[in-house]
């Protein structure tokens, strides 16, 4: 069976984003992290993704991804770009950047997608859709890469998630010379 992995980048005080719409620009991770992707941060990404062949978001991290990544070149890009993606949304009534939109209930369709032949699947960020994805404990692995930074603003990881108390095991730590940590964990 597919494995559903989260990757997401965290401050050491909890954010995870900007509180959209907002003037807190310096809550957004491609602003606060910049300083600490080197070499490790690119190596560990790509060992990452080495191992998936599918992609869920949510609307909000699909569309700043397709933005983001659609006009880039190399092999990242090239991988990203062509990786297909599955994609969780209420309001969005069609998909580019190679991928489907996921109708109807949202955990049925992730769980029918994780019993597919295939490798595992790749979910960057942490939202709405984790409300869902924990909820029915759809997620095999989470991956919190904390940065050595505390940015005072914004949208804190699990923020009004609205599920219960769940429990974690730490099944790895990776640490960087830049400062960041990956810890690894998985259901208990």
């Amino acid at each position: 069976m597919r494995k559903i992995i989260e990757s997401t980048f965290v401050s050491l005080d909890g954010i995870i984003d900007d509180t959209r719409p907002s003037t807190a620009s310096r809550a957004e991770p491609q602003h606060w992290g910049q300083p600490y992707w080197d070499e490790d941060h690119n190596n560990y990404a790509m060992k990452l993704m080495s191992g998936v062949d599918a992609m869920l978001t949510g609307r909000v991290t699909y569309e700043a991804f397709a933005e983001a990544w659609s006009g880039r070149d190399g092999e990242a890009a090239e991988f990203m770009n062509n990786m297909p993606k599955y994609v969780a949304s209420r309001t969005l009534t069609e998909t580019t950047w190679n991928a489907t939109l996921i109708k109807g209930d949202v955990a049925e369709e992730v769980a029918k997608l994780k019993e597919q032949p295939g490798g595992n699947i790749l979910k960057y960020g942490t939202g709405e859709l984790d409300r869902t994805l924990v909820e029915h404990g759809l997620v095999d692995e989470f991956h919190f890469w904390y940065f050595p930074v505390v940015v005072g603003a914004g949208k804190h990881l699990f923020e009004g998630a609205g599920f219960d108390t769940t429990h974690l095991k730490l099944a790895e730590l990776h640490r960087f010379d830049s400062g960041i940590v990956i810890h690894v964990y998985v259901p208990k």
